[in-house]
């Protein structure tokens, strides 16, 4: 069913045109994902599509008889009103039914309204509809379902909101950034629902392991026109970089970027997936400070800086919060290089680390030593208080006029805010008219300018659109200190990430080697085997290694067996349809070869990390095991780049 069409369809903000002459239609089947750089004008988009607003030029046919709810980025309820009782604010019948029996409920047990709002609850579905509310509001991360709203935060906040969101039964839902504000668990839990329900689907999301599970369509914003393209991300990418060739709209070097950025969805995909393992399996256990280390990468921005031995001497440090254990006990020595991801569940006492890490929370026990020459630089969730009316350049320049590169270069803050997506048109505009993401990318960029050694990111893709996250990215590919980031969004971790920090509860942090969607992998393995729902070998490391060869040498066998196992139909369709072309007998024997190498290598990966997961409190080891691990990881690199432009010809 179509539920609604665009024809001809143009908008401006101001003076400033955001898109012109689009002519799209939207039905209750399509999942849609919606991308472009922050202040393009998606938002705007989304709300010309919920009916919140006229479009300045053209025509929108609406189905009257469909429905659509928008998730908008400001939500509005009842303050007095419980967390169960806004969630049924939403105008349909059922929900206003659930709505006005939880009110009778509380007020009037026992009464004929009482009664006869029981009867209807029976005959109108309102029970199933009750249940999967709560549902939806536990699974958001909220226990206590009659806390009054005016007591939540701002990221609870936006968790109710798409809570309502998920609860309408709308032909078409709108969601802009759902996966702001939760944590790992939700994202996943909201994945899975999103792919069971009904209903036509539009999300704006920068999670691209969200967005190429979701997405059977990508409908990009880009220079003022849409572009659609069918398919996932992963596809998108592929016939973006077709596209861009064709027009030769973009440079040689982007076009590498966006094939390396393919590269990792299809890497991340597979991670999700053990039923598919032909070629693109080395992608599973690609991590990421290998493709951290790689020299081609779109115009490097490679700080200078110098940073010593001593980073972050943390010894066994304990804090509480409201009664609430956050730390305790931690002993962990950061070293250079070091790129932790810190992971876990909303409210757990992430973002309170990392206010130990700067100095803004004093230890309760144990201690936390920071290097003479630690140079901090912390973006937080919480964007500081701009001069509206200050413009985009002043403020990038007010501490520092220009950056000076590892190669004793500089390059002026013009400059640099080209290189974060800011055109000059922009440079000279009051913040003011900037939207929310872009501010927040500005802020980013100010804090880069400072020239820090030690990066400490919370939550920094919240509210940052997919180009943004590219260009950062490749910046911490080139960045030579120490990155720590809170994050939820999966792709990042596995993109920036050698090591997890996992917060437990009651204190306790669990060090994990690798990257995030291994790590995510043995969980789910270990789970399935403790519900007992479905067979499982979840990865473990041998207790008892003879030599890092070995290890190797297996690790290459399980590869080689899997390729060539009999009824394995799906791995030879994946193998053709990554090698469209035939190749001279060389570069065939050069494929084969590839693969051997790249399977032996991520062998010697995981005896590595299998080592560092081992190692304890030796941190001269760790650092002598994290060089080695290194070398192997660049060769990795460098094979991986070569397998994958033979396998795409």
């Amino acid at each position: 069913m179509n539920v609604l069409t665009l024809q001809d369809v143009s908008q401006s903000y101001g003076t400033r045109r955001l898109f012109e002459g689009a002519n799209m239609t939207f039905t209750d089947t399509k999942r849609i994902g919606l991308i472009g750089v922050n202040g393009t004008g998606k938002s705007t988009f989304m709300r010309l599509l919920a009916g919140l607003m006229e479009p300045e030029k053209g025509t929108i046919l609406r189905n009257g008889k469909a429905s659509i709810y928008y998730l908008a980025q400001a939500p509005e309820f009842d303050e007095e009103a419980s967390l169960l009782e806004n969630i049924f604010l939403a105008h349909h019948p059922v929900l206003r039914l659930v709505r006005e029996y939880e009110r009778v409920d509380q007020q009037a047990p026992g009464s004929d309204e009482h009664l006869r709002l029981l009867n209807r609850m029976e005959t109108e579905g309102g029970w199933q509809v009750e249940q999967q509310a709560r549902t939806i509001l536990t699974k958001l991360g909220f226990d206590d379902l009659t806390k009054p709203v005016k007591y939540l935060s701002g990221g609870q906040r936006r968790r109710l909101a798409l809570g309502q969101a998920l609860l309408y039964p709308s032909d078409l839902l709108l969601l802009d950034e759902p996966t702001n504000h939760l944590d790992e668990a939700s994202i996943e839990w909201l994945e899975k629902y999103l792919l069971a329900r009904k209903g036509g689907l539009v999300i704006s999301t920068h999670d691209r392991y969200f967005l190429d599970a979701l997405s059977d369509e990508i409908l990009e914003l880009s220079d003022r026109h849409f572009y659609s393209y069918e398919g996932t991300y992963e596809t998108f990418l592929t016939l973006k970089a077709e596209r861009e060739e064709r027009e030769a709209a973009t440079a040689e070097k982007r076009r590498q970027f966006l094939k390396r950025e393919l590269a990792w969805v299809r890497r991340g995909a597979q991670a999700r997936s053990t039923k598919q393992k032909a070629r693109l399996q080395r992608y599973e256990t690609l991590k990421a400070q290998d493709v951290a280390r790689r020299a081609d990468t779109l115009d490097p921005i490679a700080l200078k800086s110098r940073l010593g031995k001593t980073i972050f001497d943390i010894e066994h440090l304990s804090f509480e919060l409201g009664g609430k254990t956050l730390v305790n006990d931690f002993t962990y020595h950061v070293v250079r290089h070091d790129r932790i991801g810190i992971v876990g569940p909303n409210g757990i006492g992430k973002s309170t680390f990392m206010r130990l890490l700067d100095g803004t929370y004093e230890p309760q026990a144990g201690t936390v030593g920071r290097g003479e020459t630690v140079r901090i630089a912390h973006f937080t969730q919480e964007l500081p208080p701009f001069d509206e009316d200050q413009r985009v350049l002043d403020y990038i320049r007010e501490d520092h006029r220009y950056m000076v590169l590892a190669d004793g270069s500089t390059l002026s803050a013009g400059q640099i805010l080209e290189r974060f997506l800011f055109t000059p048109e922009l440079h000279g505009v009051p913040i003011r008219k900037l939207s929310g993401g872009e501010k927040r990318r500005l802020y980013l960029l100010k804090l880069l300018m400072s020239a820090p050694n030690v990066l400490l990111l919370d939550e920094p893709t919240n509210d940052l659109d997919i180009p943004t996250l590219e260009v950062l990215e490749d910046f911490l590919d080139s960045f030579s200190g120490v990155v720590i980031t809170v994050c939820h969004d999966r792709y990042f971790l596995d993109r920036v990430v050698d090591k997890l920090f996992v917060f437990k509860g009651q204190g306790t942090i669990e060090l994990v080697h690798g990257a995030y969607s291994e790590y995510r992998e043995q969980v789910e393995a270990e789970e399935s085997l403790l519900t007992d729902n479905k067979v499982a070998e979840p990865a473990k490391a041998h207790k008892n290694h003879e030599s890092i060869k070995e290890q190797s040498i297996g690790h290459t066998s399980e590869i080689l067996t899997n390729e060539s196992e009999p009824g394995g139909a799906s791995n030879d369709t994946s193998a053709k349809n990554i090698i469209s072309k035939p190749l001279t007998k060389a570069e065939q024997a050069e494929l084969d070869e590839l693969e051997l190498k790249i399977a032996e290598l991520e062998g010697l990966l995981k005896a590595y990390d299998a080592m560092l997961n081992q190692t304890g409190e030796d941190y001269e080891a760790i650092e002598n095991t994290m060089a080695e691990r290194s070398k192997v990881a660049d060769e990795l690199e460098v094979k991986t780049m070569r397998w994958l432009e033979l396998a795409e010809r």
